[in-house]
């Protein structure tokens, strides 16, 4: 199943981080149910929505029951927790982004890993029971569904 049928056939995401406000937007747009770990503290959860014509985050103080994604913009060395939350919600996949370029560069559009990150990412996702992707970037192919909103 490629990335655009898994954000189609998927209800909810929960975000850890994301680079840009496109991310939440895109997806709120797109017609998921968007959540967001929005700190450090166990109560900084929020549900997001669209209206007029603008995201609004409302603060909900707990985790979403379930989620189908946990996204994770956040360095690979905070995974293990990212993880715990993703079995937490019940999340079938985890969706990291790396925000780098392939020369190593910052880019928040970025999902470039090295081979080694990559694979080690993969090996702990796919040891908890879960699938990981790490490309493309997830607004692009929230972009590409059906807006449920004008």
């Amino acid at each position: 199943m490629n990335t655009t049928e898994i954000l189609q056939r998927s209800n909810s995401i929960l975000l850890v981080d994301w680079p840009a406000r496109d991310v939440p937007e895109s997806l709120v747009q797109a017609g998921l149910h968007v959540f967001v770990k929005g700190g450090p503290a166990p109560d900084d959860f929020f549900a997001c929505d669209w209206r007029d014509n603008q995201l609004v985050q409302q603060r909900i103080g707990h985790p979403p029951d379930r989620a189908d994604i946990v996204y994770s913009y956040r360095p690979l060395s905070e995974l293990p927790g990212i993880v715990d939350l993703a079995k937490s919600v019940h999340a079938k996949i985890i969706w990291t982004q790396s925000g780098l370029c392939s020369d190593g560069t910052k880019d928040p559009r970025g999902c470039w890993l090295s081979n080694f990150d990559h694979y080690s990412a993969r090996c702990l996702v796919q040891s908890a029971g879960l699938e990981h992707i790490s490309q493309p970037y997830i607004a692009d192919v929230a972009r590409q569904l059906t807006p449920t909103h004008s």
